[in-house]
C-alpha cells in the first residue's frame, strides 16, 4: 500500500509539473490586460484577447497557412515514405543498408546547418515567400523518419503475403496499396501524426522563407506579436494565440491514440 500511495503521489507530481504551464496560459488568455500581471488561478470572463489576436493581424490566414503546409508535408511524407520503405525493405539492391543509413543521418543535422543551402534552393526555384517554400523545407525534417519508421515495420510483415499477391497477377504498386498499407496504418498514423506536429511547429524555416504576413504561419506570427521592449509584450494576446494552436494538437492527439491502438489490432498478423 505505501509503495501504490507513493506511485500515486510520483505520477500527480509529474501530471501538475506537465499540465500546470499550460493551464496557466489558458488563464492568462483569459484575464484583462490590466490584471495580467496580477495572480489569478481560474479564468477571468474575457474574450478581449483572443478579439485582440484575430483583429490586430490576419491570424486566422496564419492558421490556414499551417493547417495547409502541415496536411501538405504530412501526404507527401507518406506518400515517398511507403514507397521508399518498400524499395528498402523488400527489394535487395547494392547499398541498401548504406542508403538507410544516410536517410537517417540526415535527421540529424540541425537546422541551422542545411538553412544558408535549403535558402538558395528556395531562391533557384522561385518559390520564396510562397507555402510550397515551407513543403519542401519541413520534408527534410519528417521524411528521414517516415521511412526509417515505415521500413522498420514493413520488414516486420510476412514475405508470404506479398508472394501470394504477386502469384494473383499483381503489380508492386497493388502490392503496396492493397497489401501493406491496411497492415502499415498503426505506422503511418504515427508517423503522420508527427509529421504534422513537427510541421505545424517549425518556426526557422518559416521566419526564414516567409516574408508577407499573409503567408506566414502561427509560430512566427506568434512571435511577431512582440512589442519594441519587454513591458510592451502583448502576453494576454500571445497567450490567446498560443492556445488556439495548441489545442487543434491536442484533439488529434487524442483522436489518434484510439486510431493507433485499433489499428494496431487490425494490422497484427502471424508470421
Amino acid at each position: 500500500m505505501p509503495a501504490r500511495v507513493a506511485f500515486a503521489a510520483l505520477v500527480t507530481l509529474i501530471a501538475v509539473v506537465a499540465l500546470f504551464p499550460f493551464y496557466y496560459a489558458v488563464v492568462s488568455s483569459f484575464t484583462p490586460p490590466s490584471e495580467l500581471f496580477a495572480v489569478h488561478l481560474l479564468p477571468q470572463p474575457t474574450l478581449e484577447n483572443y478579439r485582440a489576436v484575430f483583429r490586430d493581424q490576419p491570424f486566422a490566414r496564419n492558421i490556414l497557412n499551417s493547417v495547409v503546409v502541415a496536411f501538405a508535408v504530412v501526404a507527401i511524407a507518406l506518400a515517398l515514405g511507403v514507397t521508399a520503405a518498400f524499395a528498402l525493405a523488400r527489394v535487395a539492391f547494392r547499398g541498401r543498408t548504406l542508403l538507410l543509413m544516410t536517410i537517417l543521418a540526415v535527421s540529424m543535422f540541425p537546422q541551422v546547418a542545411v538553412l544558408s543551402g535549403m535558402f538558395e534552393l528556395v531562391r533557384w526555384l522561385g518559390i520564396y515567400n510562397t507555402l510550397s517554400s515551407l513543403v519542401l523545407a519541413n520534408l527534410i525534417l519528417t521524411l528521414p523518419f517516415t521511412v526509417w519508421v515505415l521500413t522498420t515495420f514493413m520488414r516486420q510483415l510476412p514475405r508470404e503475403l506479398e508472394d501470394a499477391a504477386y502469384v494473383d497477377g499483381a503489380s508492386p504498386i497493388e502490392v503496396i496499396v492493397r497489401v501493406f498499407l491496411p497492415l502499415l496504418w498503426p505506422a503511418m498514423v504515427t508517423t503522420g501524426l508527427l509529421s504534422f506536429i513537427v510541421a505545424w511547429n517549425e518556426f526557422l524555416f518559416a521566419l526564414t522563407f516567409t516574408l508577407s504576413n499573409e503567408v506566414r504561419t502561427v509560430p512566427v506570427a506568434i512571435a511577431l506579436l512582440s512589442g519594441s521592449s519587454g513591458y510592451e509584450l502583448p502576453w494576454g494576446s500571445i497567450m490567446a494565440a498560443s492556445v488556439v494552436v495548441t489545442v487543434p494538437l491536442i484533439v488529434l492527439v487524442l483522436v489518434f491514440q484510439g486510431k493507433i491502438v485499433g489499428g494496431l489490432a487490425a494490422g497484427a498478423v502471424k508470421g
